[in-house]
């Protein structure tokens, strides 16, 4: 485990609301990615990453925005919760070989505060732990975690329900019985 695995993780934050929805946003962000770095990294045999560093970005943004890049990334004209672009997928991250000094470049978790707020709000969770849980989501996504078929989110949501437990957070997919949509 990195002595600072935040080192490597960048948060902006250009929305407003964020302070008004989240207590220190940035500090729970740093605290979500370094949690899902470890233990995904872990799981999927590639530990030495949080050994050998690696650099991320996480951006707290708006509705619009996000938007927009779900818009032109995905074809999708509405807003979402947590977009995810990971720098490689799961083969190329896999065929890595480590040299001890190059960090590797994961990739940008993007985050919408009103749609985040709105969820946490009708689905009665704490908005400070649904930001948590779709950090952590987004993060997985840059580590090759996907859930495009039942077999692939059924692996994700238990890695998350996992984390989340570590951090003392409840099983975020217990509302209503349902997976949520996470981008």
């Amino acid at each position: 485990m990195p002595s600072d695995p935040s080192s490597s993780i960048e948060v902006t934050i250009d929305a407003d609301d964020w302070h008004r929805i989240v207590t220190a946003p940035e500090q729970h962000c740093l605290n979500a990615a370094a949690h899902a770095l470890i233990c995904g990294a872990a799981e999927t045999g590639l530990s030495w990453l949080t050994q050998d560093g690696v650099e991320m970005s996480i951006l707290l943004t708006n509705d619009a925005t996000i938007e927009q890049l779900n818009a032109e990334h995905r074809g999708l004209a509405k807003p979402t919760n947590v977009l995810s672009f990971p720098m490689l997928d799961s083969e190329e991250l896999s065929a890595l070989r480590p040299d001890g000094a190059t960090p590797i470049l994961l990739g940008d978790v993007i985050l919408a505060a009103e749609t985040i707020a709105t969820e946490a709000a009708s689905q009665a969770k704490a908005p400070n732990d649904h930001l948590t849980h779709l950090v952590i989501h987004g993060v997985l996504h840059l580590l090759g975690y996907d859930h495009e078929c039942d077999d692939e989110a059924a692996l994700m949501e238990d890695l998350e329900r996992k984390i989340l437990a570590k951090m003392g957070i409840a099983d975020p997919y217990a509302f209503a019985g349902q997976r949520q949509e996470a981008g």
